[in-house]
C-alpha cells in the first residue's frame, strides 16, 4: 500500500473534517455574497426606476420650456400687433381732428337767431307790437305763462329759436291770442 493510505488507516485523518470546515465557509461565505448581490440588485432597480422618473421629468422640463418660449413669442406679437393698432388710431384720430379743425374753419360763423342790439346801446331793447325780449332768467314756459299762451303755440311761431340757449336780448315772437 501506499503512503497515503497508511497514513489513513493508521491515525484519525484531519483532512475530511478540515474540507467540511472549508466547505461549511464556502456555503456561508455564498450565502452572504447572494444576499449582497440581491441588495445591490434592488439598489440598481430602484435607481433604474428613479432615473427613469428623472428622464421623464426631464422631457416634461424641455416641453415646459418649449411651451414657455412659444408663449412669450406669442405674447410678443400680439404686443407689437397692439402698438401697431394703436399708431392707427392716433394717426386716424389726428387725420379726423384736422379734417374737423378745417371743416370749422371753413363754415361760416352763425350766430343764433337774435334780435340786433340797438345801434346807439343807449337803453335795452324795446319789443315790437306782437314780440317779447328775452331778459335774464327766461325760459319758454316762463314767457308762454307771461304772455297768456301756451308753449306748443309759442314754439310753433318760433321754429327757429333754440329754446334751450335762449339769448337776453332775443326777441320771440308771440301768437295770437
Amino acid at each position: 500500500m501506499d503512503t497515503i493510505s497508511q497514513e489513513n488507516n493508521s491515525s484519525f485523518s484531519y483532512l475530511p473534517v478540515l474540507a467540511l470546515i472549508v466547505g461549511l465557509i464556502a456555503g456561508v461565505l455564498g450565502g452572504v455574497a447572494l444576499a449582497k448581490v440581491s441588495n445591490v440588485s434592488k439598489e440598481l432597480g430602484s435607481q433604474s426606476a428613479l432615473a427613469a422618473r428623472v428622464d421623464d421629468l426631464e422631457t416634461e422640463l424641455r416641453k415646459t420650456v418649449t411651451a414657455s418660449e412659444q408663449a412669450t413669442n406669442r405674447i410678443n406679437k400680439v404686443a407689437g400687433d397692439t402698438n401697431t393698432a394703436f399708431k392707427q388710431f392716433s394717426d386716424a384720430f389726428t387725420e379726423l381732428r384736422n379734417d374737423v379743425a378745417a371743416v370749422k374753419e371753413a363754415a361760416p360763423n352763425s350766430a343764433p337767431a337774435q334780435a340786433a342790439a340797438p345801434a346807439n346801446n343807449a337803453g335795452p331793447a324795446v319789443a315790437a307790437p306782437g314780440e317779447y325780449i328775452v331778459k335774464g332768467g327766461d325760459t319758454g314756459s316762463k314767457i308762454a305763462r307771461d304772455a297768456g299762451v301756451s308753449l306748443s303755440a309759442l314754439m310753433a311761431v318760433n321754429p327757429n329759436v333754440n329754446w334751450n340757449r335762449l339769448g337776453v336780448g332775443q326777441a320771440i315772437k308771440l301768437p295770437q291770442k
